[in-house]
């Protein structure tokens, strides 16, 4: 079990969504970390009224393709954390990867509100991307001139 004690533990995190895209993770982390194909089983990647980004949520036959980034420190961990905020719970969930069919124990970011009445449908990348890309890397550069902002996290 890796801990805030020890700098040099490195994690596995599952993404599904915005982080699928290159653009978002150089602006969030400053590098692309090395990455390979999954899926997550017993869950389903649904849109969210109002919102241009998913969720996702334990569903029995589903499954979530998405890819893990490897090698995530836990000051980019943290930052992560931020990004996805409180709507999403970070958990520890197994998948299995496409290239090798191995189970991998990784981190992913799970919607909080389990019978949220503004989940509908599937997520689709390639809609976001087409449609939503350009206006949420607008709003992931905002997040982080907040988040580089000192003593303004918080105070009202």
């Amino acid at each position: 079990m890796a801990s805030a004690s020890n700098p040099q533990s490195l994690f596995n995190v599952f993404v599904y969504g915005s982080l699928l895209a290159d653009d978002v993770v150089i602006a969030l982390l400053k590098r692309v970390p090395s990455s390979s194909p999954a899926i997550l089983h017993n869950f389903h990647r649904f849109s969210i009224k109002g919102r241009v980004y998913p969720a996702i949520l334990p569903v029995e036959n589903k499954k979530v393709n998405g890819k893990v980034l490897s090698g995530i420190t836990i000051p980019e961990l943290d930052i992560l954390d931020k990004f996805e905020d409180v709507e999403y719970e970070r958990k520890t969930v197994d998948v299995s990867l496409t290239d090798s069919s191995d189970t991998l124990m990784v981190e992913a970011y799970i919607w909080a509100d389990q019978s949220d009445p503004n989940l509908f449908g599937e997520w689709d990348f390639e809609e976001w991307e087409r449609l939503h890309k350009q206006s949420f890397m607008k709003m992931t550069m905002e997040f982080l001139e907040e988040l580089e902002q000192p003593n303004q996290s918080g105070s009202i």
